[in-house]
């Protein structure tokens, strides 16, 4: 006699309603848990594409409705509660309890926190002229302000602050970024590559000064000033900052989950506590193809812990292992980041980077550790698939034009030797 699954009853409290969130929510319903699911966000807005708040949405060729990620139908179907512009203030992980702002509590069996993080501020007086892009309400400050003809300063030359000021010149603002690094993008760019990005940057009008050690951000009636410790300065209508964000742990590291850059996880994005789970940009995770840990920040990523973690909750658990990849548009172009690329890795590149028609691929120890297109997205998917494998493939094949990336990623399991 085949034997009867009991229904599973249990009660899933998800923090946080970006993609990390409201894609575990799905992916539990596409698992096929039959459980409670609450999904919970102090954003009030339901579930969005955030990326596009420095692109569409700012630019204002996109309305909120367009970039929703489901329909508002959509998670009552689905028999998800989604309860949005509710923020949590504490856990009690002994009793299995959410505690919210009003005071209310929500009983969990399984809680996942993928609440994200912050944008990390800068030490300066509170100003409507200054802004930090985060969410939907930052959006529309910044966007009510970024009329044509005004100045902006950008504070913060990585992804976040080079988008701002792609769709600023866009809509026809003057643009300065100051950037600390002697390039901007550093964290995610090798130099060589950071450089021909900041040359687009400057072909369109953006003014880019790096080595600037901020001392002072400070506002008047005709605008913000920055000052260097060096003693230099610029002025403009408003200011954007955009220098990086930080992982919203307080909750977590108060109920006792162990944080170290981020809520830490093992492979199976388990915490120190049992039946809590963190994924997306929260989460500390192991590397499993270059050691150590990883916090990934890119929507992607969070879109691949959702599925993992819905995985391991329905008891179909496997050890999370993805290259992470993220995009940005910048003045017409598609650049394209994959897996670690590194400030001293070797970059072979494929294609032309004076005319942004390229592939370059990063080499570390011998091994394929990253990539960074622009306009060759078929490109990034198959080095993905080189560093998942870790083929023992020539520095020559690499770099040979005409064997095709696509080929060499799809024949690796005939022909691992290349």
């Amino acid at each position: 006699m085949t034997a009867v699954s009991e229904p599973d009853t249990r009660t899933v409290v998800i923090v946080g309603t970006g993609i990390a969130g409201s894609g575990a929510a799905q992916a539990l319903r596409k698992e096929g848990f039959g459980g409670s699911i609450i999904l919970i966000g102090s954003e009030t807005e339901e579930p969005y594409r955030r990326p596009a708040l420095s692109k569409e949405l700012l630019s204002g060729k996109a309305s909120i409705d367009r970039v929703r990620l489901r329909p508002p139908t959509f998670w009552t179907e689905q028999g998800i509660d989604l309860r949005i512009g509710v923020t949590v203030t504490s856990i009690d992980t002994d009793s299995r309890t959410v505690c919210l702002v009003d005071g209310d509590s929500i009983d969990y069996d399984v809680l996942i926190l993928a609440a994200g993080g912050r944008s990390r501020r800068l030490t300066a007086e509170d100003s409507e002229r200054v802004h930090y892009l985060r969410d939907i309400a930052d959006m529309r400050r910044l966007q009510s302000q970024l009329i044509e003809g005004s100045s902006l300063l950008v504070v913060g030359g990585g992804l976040i602050g080079s988008e701002v000021a792609s769709t600023a010149r866009d809509l026809g603002c003057s643009v300065q970024v100051l950037e600390a690094q002697p390039v901007p993008l550093s964290r995610l760019l090798p130099p060589s590559i950071a450089e021909k990005i900041a040359a687009l940057h400057a072909s369109a009008g953006v003014a880019l000064q790096t080595g600037v050690d901020l001392e002072t951000l400070t506002t008047g009636v005709d605008g913000v000033t920055a000052r260097a410790r060096d003693g230099r300065e610029w002025t403009a209508d408003l200011a954007v900052v955009a220098i990086g964000s930080l992982p919203d742990t307080d909750v977590a590291a108060a109920a006792g989950i162990a944080v170290d850059n981020g809520i830490s996880v093992d492979r199976y994005l388990r915490t120190s506590v049992i039946d809590v789970y963190a994924i997306g940009d929260v989460a500390n995770v192991p590397n499993g193809f270059l050691g150590g840990m990883h916090r990934g920040e890119h929507w992607n990523t969070a879109q691949d812990h959702a599925v993992a973690v819905a995985k391991t909750i329905v008891g179909k658990e496997e050890p999370f292992e993805s290259v992470p990849w993220s995009w940005s548009n910048q003045f017409g172009r598609n650049i394209q980041v994959a897996g670690w690329p590194g400030a001293d890795d070797t970059v072979i590149v494929r294609g032309d980077l004076d005319s942004y028609d390229f592939t370059a691929i990063c080499m570390r120890d011998g091994n394929i550790v990253g990539a960074v297109s622009v306009g060759r997205p078929k490109d990034i998917r198959a080095v993905r698939t080189l560093i998942e494998r870790s083929p023992d493939i020539s520095v020559d094949v690499l770099a040979d034009s005409n064997r095709d990336l696509t080929e060499l990623a799809a024949g690796l399991v005939a022909s691992p030797v290349l």
